[in-house]
């Protein structure tokens, strides 16, 4: 059974850092992208950031471009987030999400497993 598990979350003010962190555990059968979505209240989940197996290629929504960071750790099996000068606007829901086909398209469609989410809220 795949459990992927964040933790980071958390209230500051605007212009501060968070960083996420996802655990992943379970997984079998090959290399898998690994990024992250978040979801506002009344709006659709959306993409914010993805990674490949290796590592070497990432890509991010216009809205935290330059901001946030993606990293992983495969031997931990860890996907992290490094999120800076955060806005208001970044208050959401983050949720990890693994999938195979994730690097090539960042749509929900895409995701496999999703953690249970946790709460990001900047402060004005």
């Amino acid at each position: 059974q795949v459990q992927a598990v964040e933790s980071g979350g958390g209230l500051v003010q605007a212009g501060e850092s968070l960083r996420l962190s996802c655990a992943v555990s379970g997984l079998t059968g090959g290399s898998r992208a690994m990024g992250w979505f978040r979801q506002a209240p009344g709006k659709e989940r959306e993409f914010v950031a993805r990674i490949s197996w290796d590592g070497g290629i990432t890509s991010y929504a216009d809205s935290v471009k330059g901001r946030f960071t993606s990293s992983r750790d495969n031997v931990k099996k860890m996907v992290l987030l490094q999120m800076n000068n955060l806005k208001p606007e970044d208050t959401a829901i983050y949720y990890c999400a693994v999938g195979r086909d994730l690097i090539r398209y960042n749509s929900t469609a895409s995701v496999d497993y999703w953690g249970q989410g946790t709460q990001v809220t900047v402060s004005s």
